[in-house]
């Protein structure tokens, strides 16, 4: 990532989010960048057209637990797409390392076993102050990429829908 990459600026208008529905997974560790976090993707599901009746947001206790959360959205609500939010701070020992893996594949994982979009808004940084600046600091906002990713893969995904072949018509050529 370029140093001075601004998160919030998406390079053109997002598709309306005005029929789609997201949950959102938010991890309760390192708070002060999570709800930052949240507040970015809350206000760009808004901005797209997402009604608030349409967004749903559950905390799980840390980063390592959103991939479960994530699945549980998948599972037992009817959302479109799915955006984890967390932040992971590098310590002096491997934690670091273990959670970032797990939580990504996981996030990976998940996406391509429900076929649904799963944006991956976790901070993987080595200070605090580089945390607050992605999460609406001088960075902007990864919040806001993360929920501009969900809105521009529902979209995808329901135009191919849309276009493809009935199963049942393929056989008539």
């Amino acid at each position: 990532m370029e140093k001075k990459k601004n998160l919030s600026v998406f390079g053109g208008p997002l598709p309306s989010a005005e029929n789609m529905k997201f949950g959102i997974v938010v991890s309760e560790w390192n708070p002060r960048v999570t709800e930052g976090l949240l507040g970015g993707a809350l206000r760009t599901l808004r901005e797209a057209g997402c009604p608030d009746r349409n967004i749903m947001v559950k905390y799980v206790p840390g980063s390592f637990e959103l991939p479960l959360g994530a699945q549980f959205f998948a599972e037992y609500t009817d959302v479109d797409a799915v955006i984890a939010l967390g932040c992971v701070i590098q310590g002096e020992t491997k934690h670091f390392d273990y959670v970032c893996q797990g939580v990504t594949q996981g996030i990976t994982q998940l996406s391509l076993n429900w076929n649904m979009p799963v944006a991956f808004g976790v901070l993987t940084t080595d200070t605090m102050e580089q945390a607050l600046d992605r999460a609406g600091g001088k960075h902007g906002n990864k919040g806001d990429e993360a929920a501009a990713t969900v809105i521009r893969m529902v979209a995808m995904q329901v135009s191919m829908e849309e276009a493809a072949v009935p199963a049942d018509r393929k056989d008539i050529n």
